[in-house]
């Protein structure tokens, strides 16, 4: 089945990987084995809100340096020549989302809608909430959609939300088989599978 509606994870699928996750964690405070938006969420509000405002500063500073995945333009333009209709979920935010796209020239793919950040919805990855709410917006069925993403939190939302998942594995070991439907070590491979006849999706 060729899926029309892909949701793409942004920092380390999009973009080539540049956030240093135990060094945020140690700034704010965080410990390294917790997940920082979900920590976040469960703070009390007086205490949480700095926090957010930090790290939306540190992430921002890493978005206006981000450097685009290798592929990710003609896989896009790809996408986009063939009708499909493209979202985000990242657990950066929406406005980082933004300056990241921008920063790379992709903005244009996407529409506003359609890119949803980790404040967006009460629960984020591995949740498939934000998957939920993108089909909503796309009156679209799950086996209509693809989950693309570097970590085992995209592959899980993908599941949760009963869409197919790709894993973009520049190592090539894929260490979650069980929750991944299509393997690639580039999003230039993916783009190059799109073009075949016998494309899965």
């Amino acid at each position: 089945m060729r899926q029309q509606h892909w949701v793409f994870d942004m920092d380390g699928t999009l973009t080539i990987a540049a956030h240093d996750f135990p060094a945020i964690k140690r700034e704010l405070g965080i410990p390294e084995d917790q997940p920082i938006v979900r920590t976040l969420n469960e703070m009390p509000e007086a205490q949480a809100a700095p926090l957010r405002v930090r790290l939306q500063e540190i992430e921002a500073e890493i978005a206006r340096q981000a450097q685009p995945a290798p592929g990710v333009y003609d896989l896009l333009e790809t996408l986009t020549a063939q009708g499909r209709r493209l979202g985000i979920l990242t657990l950066n935010s929406r406005e980082n989302a933004w300056i990241t796209l921008e920063a790379l020239d992709l903005a244009h793919f996407f529409e506003p809608a359609s890119v949803l950040g980790r404040w967006c919805l009460k629960n984020p990855k591995p949740a498939p909430d934000g998957l939920n709410h993108l089909l909503q917006h796309w009156q679209s069925a799950p086996d209509d959609a693809v989950m693309v993403g570097d970590f085992r939190w995209d592959l899980e939302t993908g599941r949760a939300a009963g869409v197919a998942t790709v894993h973009i594995d520049p190592s090539a070991a894929f260490p979650w088989p069980e929750l991944t439907d299509h393997r690639f070590s580039s999003l230039t491979d993916l783009q190059q599978q799109l073009q075949s006849p016998t494309a899965p999706f």
